[in-house]
Order: C-alpha cells, then sequence, then structure tokens
C-alpha cells in the first residue's frame, strides 16, 4: 500500500515531516470519573475564572485608557504635552497587551478546568466574552454620545445662555 494521503504525510507526497504525525488520544477511561464534590468545585472554579475574563475584557475599556490618560497628564507639567501624549499612548499599548496576555492564559486555564469538571470543551470563552463585552461597549459610548452628550447640531449652533 503506498502511503501518499497527503494526511498521512504532513501534506508531502515523498514521506513524513517529522512531528507532523496525526495526534491519536488514548480514550478516556470510563472508570476514573470525578466525584461530585470535585466536579462542584471545578464548574465553580471555572465560573470565577469566567468571571475574571469578563472584568478583565471591561477594563479594557474604560479603566485602562483613563490610567493611561492620567500617567500621561501627571507628566504633562515637568514635560511638555506631546510627551503626556506619548507616554499616555505608550502605557495604554502597554496595559493593553499585557492584559490580553492574562486574559489569553485565564481562557487556556478555564478551558482545562471545565474539561476537568467533565465538559466537552474544545474551544474557549475569551473571544465570545471579548466581542460581547465590545458590542456593549460600543452601544454604551454611541448611547451616551447621540443622546446624552449630544453632538450638537452644525447648521443651528446653540444659543449661549
Amino acid at each position: 500500500m503506498a502511503r501518499n494521503d497527503p494526511t498521512d504525510t504532513g501534506g508531502l507526497f515523498i514521506g513524513r515531516r517529522p512531528g507532523t504525525a496525526p495526534v491519536r488520544l488514548r480514550a478516556r477511561p470510563e472508570d476514573h470519573r470525578p466525584s461530585k464534590r470535585r466536579r462542584r468545585f471545578d464548574e465553580g472554579l471555572a465560573a470565577l475564572i469566567f468571571v475574571c475574563q469578563v472584568v478583565l475584557c471591561v477594563s479594557l475599556w474604560l479603566p485602562v485608557p483613563l490610567a493611561g490618560m492620567w500617567v500621561g497628564s501627571q507628566i504633562v507639567p515637568f514635560t511638555s504635552e506631546m510627551t503626556g501624549i506619548v507616554v499616555a499612548f505608550l502605557l495604554i499599548m502597554l496595559l493593553l497587551g499585557v492584559t490580553l496576555v492574562i486574559l489569553r492564559r485565564l481562557d487556556y486555564v478555564w478551558k482545562l478546568v471545565r474539561r476537568a469538571a467533565g465538559h466537552e470543551q474544545p474551544r474557549g470563552a475569551l473571544e465570545r466574552i471579548f466581542v460581547t463585552v465590545a458590542v456593549v461597549a460600543a452601544t454604551a459610548f454611541l448611547a451616551w454620545f447621540l443622546f446624552i452628550e449630544g453632538p450638537g447640531s452644525m447648521l443651528v449652533p446653540e444659543r449661549p445662555a
């Protein structure tokens, strides 16, 4: 039998590249199931990790930018305004990057804990959390901007009081 199926040869017809063999996982032994108490603990831990992910995602939209702008504003009296803006921007980017790394690792741990609790968990929740928080934050900002603060009319300016 010729071994020329691309899925068997790592995409090449001349043999398999090292480390590209199909992954074959052992079947989970049915006699080793966690106790109900352990599963409840794992489910509670997974819920706590999920809440931490939500809080960190929400922090990307208000506390992180506010912290960066506050630090930048504290630098302005000692330097120029441009330096304060650059420091604020760099700090915001640093905090966003660190927060996203933490979120990614938490998502990996969440998947492992969910699996330990007995749930099939092929994908994490970070993508869904991030999209949901982004939609809610954008909607809240638009509602604030359009209805509360208001852009004002360019044709009929407000009259001074």
